[in-house]
C-alpha cells in the first residue's frame, strides 16, 4: 500500500524585534544618524528621519527604507522637536516608541578653552545640549508607555577622553549624558528606558571635518585596533538598546569605542 510523505507544516516567519513599532531619529541623513536609521528600520521599525539642511539625502533615504519619512526639523527649537512627534502620530496612526536623538555639531577649528570664540559655544550648546534636552523632554511626554518604550542619546567618548581642542563640545555631551541618567531614574515607572551610546572617532564627515591627514592618522595609529570606528560599528548597540531584550539596561552610557577609553 502506498504511504504519503508526512510533512511537518511551515515553521513560522520570525518577527523582526522592531516591527509595529515607531522610531525617530534626528540627525539622520548622514554619518551615525543614517546608520542608526537603515539599521532601525531592518530591525522592522517605521522611521521618521530628523534632518537640519540635507534634504536630498533624507529624502533618498526614506525612499530607500520601506517605512519611512523624512522632516526637517531643527532640534534646538521646540517647534520643530514637536514636528517629529507630530509627524510619527500623522504618518503611522499613533505616538511613536523610540527616540534616537544623534542630531550634533562641532567646532571645525578644534580651538583651546582660551580661543573658543562665543559664537561657536553657543551654537555647539544649541545643537548638542538644547537640541537633547527638547528632544528628551518631548519623548519623555509623548513615547508610547507600558512597555517598549526607548531613548537612545548619543553622545562622545570625548566626554571621558577629554581632549585638547574640544572643551565647549565635550561639555555639551557631559551635559547630555548627566540628563540620561536622571531621565531614566524619573520614567523607569513608565517602562521607557534612557540610554546614551558615546562612539569613540568613527570616519564621519563630522570627525573629518577641519582635520589633516596627519591628524587622523595620529587618531588611527592611536587607537588600541589601529583603526577608526565605523557607523556599522555603532548602530548595532544602539539598535539592541531600543529592543526589549534591553529594558533592563537603564540608565548607562555605553562607550562604543574599541577600547580607546
Amino acid at each position: 500500500m502506498a504511504t504519503s510523505a508526512i510533512t511537518s507544516p511551515p515553521a513560522p516567519a520570525a518577527t523582526l524585534p522592531l516591527a509595529g513599532r515607531v522610531a525617530i531619529v534626528t540627525g539622520a541623513s548622514g554619518g551615525i544618524g543614517r546608520g542608526i536609521a537603515t539599521h532601525l528600520s531592518s530591525l522592522g521599525a517605521s522611521l521618521v528621519l530628523g534632518y537640519a539642511s540635507s534634504s536630498q539625502q533624507a529624502d533618498a533615504l526614506a525612499a530607500e527604507l520601506p517605512r519611512a519619512v523624512a522632516i526637517k526639523a531643527d532640534v534646538s527649537d521646540e517647534a520643530g522637536v514637536r514636528s517629529l512627534f507630530d509627524a510619527a502620530e500623522t504618518a503611522f496612526g499613533g505616538p511613536a516608541h523610540i527616540l534616537v536623538a544623534c542630531a550634533g555639531l562641532g567646532i571645525g577649528t578644534y580651538p583651546s578653552l582660551a580661543n573658543t570664540a562665543t559664537a561657536d559655544f553657543d551654537n555647539v550648546f544649541a545643537v548638542n545640549t538644547r537640541g537633547a534636552f527638547l528632544c528628551l523632554r518631548e519623548a519623555a511626554n509623548r513615547l508610547r508607555r507600558g512597555g517598549g518604550g526607548r531613548i537612545v542619546a548619543v553622545s562622545s567618548t570625548l566626554a571621558a577622553t577629554l581632549l585638547p581642542g574640544y572643551g565647549a563640545y565635550t561639555a555639551s555631551k557631559a551635559a547630555v549624558e548627566a540628563m540620561v541618567r536622571v531621565a531614566a531614574k524619573e520614567l523607569g515607572s513608565a517602562r521607557v528606558t534612557v540610554n546614551c551610546v558615546a562612539p569613540g572617532p568613527v570616519a564621519t564627515e563630522l570627525f573629518f571635518d577641519g582635520k589633516s591627514e596627519e591628524a587622523v592618522e595620529r587618531f588611527r595609529a592611536g587607537h588600541p585596533m589601529g583603526r577608526l570606528g565605523e557607523v556599522g560599528d555603532i548602530a548595532p548597540a544602539v539598535g539592541f538598546l531600543c529592543t526589549d531584550a534591553a529594558e533592563w539596561v537603564n540608565g548607562q552610557v555605553i562607550r562604543v569605542n574599541g577600547g580607546i577609553a
